[in-house]
């Protein structure tokens, strides 16, 4: 069976640190990512950032860059053998980065780029297209159709809430059911959706409480999938620190999600 096949049938997860920060945090973070995919019998993939951007500041640690970051996640795979995924920027980088990774991931403020979606699409790899903090689920139509398209059938929607300014998001739940409707596997962005936008002098904040809240309100709406950030170290992590779920604490968030009668 296909991973695109597993994502369709049972609740998925896509887990990981927001960037690459190190090779060891990698391995840290992915030791238990694999641990969980073990334990729950859910398809699980490993997600970090090689370049992150769009930061709110020019100041702000943005990765290890392309080559180096796919290096980085190659080692995760050959020592893990977890299935991968990382956000692309430009439309160059799709076939680069479908050499190791399995999903393709389109930021929202880049999910209605008709070349990067295109070039997306015909590396034959599954595409993730987040929801832009400006669209509705309606609206979402419109980018995954631009993938089928291009040829391919494999896209999974991702829900992250809207910005209205003021340093905040909201989200509107009803968006995971709308998209819904078109066929593909939709997923909650758990983390992303607790930012608060450029709201902590010059970087993003947010608040990590209202994860595993914010998860049980998608799955209530239908969500197939949970997209979470993790880290051992949340509150001294380079990139959205506040937003992530400490490692330590993944069952927990996760265990709800699950029937595990």
């Amino acid at each position: 069976m296909t991973l695109f096949e597993q994502i369709k049938q049972r609740p998925f997860f896509i887990l990981g640190p927001c960037v690459m920060e190190s090779q060891d945090l990698l391995y840290t973070v992915a030791e238990q990512v694999a641990r969980v995919r073990q334990k729950y019998n859910v398809p699980v993939v490993f997600k970090s950032s090689f370049d992150k951007a769009n930061r709110t500041s020019a100041s702000s640690s943005r990765g290890p860059g392309l080559e180096k970051g796919l290096e980085m996640m190659q080692k995760v795979k050959e020592r893990f053998d977890l299935p991968l995924t990382t956000d692309i920027h430009e439309s160059y980088q799709a076939a680069i980065a479908a050499e190791v990774v399995d999903i393709l991931q389109i930021p929202a403020f880049l999910c209605r780029q008709t070349d990067l979606l295109v070039a997306a699409a015909e590396t034959g790899k599954i595409v993730n297209v987040k929801k832009a903090q400006f669209l509705s689920g309606q609206d979402m139509y419109y980018p995954a159709q631009k993938v089928v398209e291009a040829g391919n059938d494999q896209v999974i929607l991702t829900e992250r809430g809207n910005m209205y300014g003021y340093n905040n998001l909201a989200v509107d739940f009803r968006n995971i059911y709308d998209m819904k409707k078109f066929g593909f596997p939709v997923c909650m962005d758990c983390t992303h959706s607790v930012q608060r936008p450029g709201g902590a002098g010059g970087k993003t904040g947010g608040d990590r409480t209202f994860v595993p809240m914010m998860a049980l309100a998608a799955k209530a709406f239908g969500a197939d999938g949970y997209f979470m950030e993790i880290h051992p170290d949340p509150d001294n992590a380079l990139s959205d620190g506040p937003n992530m779920v400490r490692l330590h604490e993944l069952d927990q968030v996760m265990e709800p999600l699950l029937d595990l009668r």
